[in-house]
């Protein structure tokens, strides 16, 4: 992988941290900012597909504790009757 160089400015006591974390960890200081670099290229991202391609309809407000419990409860409980090899 090519590499091109390029000049930032950087607060002396983040730099103080990359420091002491690079001699920690055994690698180069510059290293451990293009690794900072990659991190913050991929939050900002804008990806060609949406994460989530399915949408789902639904009652348009939060359920509640129970609700989310019971329905949970209730898909254990399908899986677990449906599956022969599960003796419960």
């Amino acid at each position: 992988m090519s590499m091109k160089r390029t000049n930032v400015y950087a607060d002396p006591a983040d730099l103080a941290i990359i420091k002491e974390a690079a001699k920690r960890r055994g690698i180069s200081e510059a290293e451990i900012i293009r690794q900072g670099i990659h991190l913050a290229a991929m939050a900002n991202r804008v990806w060609d597909e949406p994460l989530f391609s399915r949408t789902y309809e639904g009652t348009g407000r939060t359920p509640s504790k129970s609700e989310v419990r019971d329905t949970v409860a209730d898909a254990v409980r399908r899986r677990t009757d449906s599956d022969p090899g599960n003796a419960a």
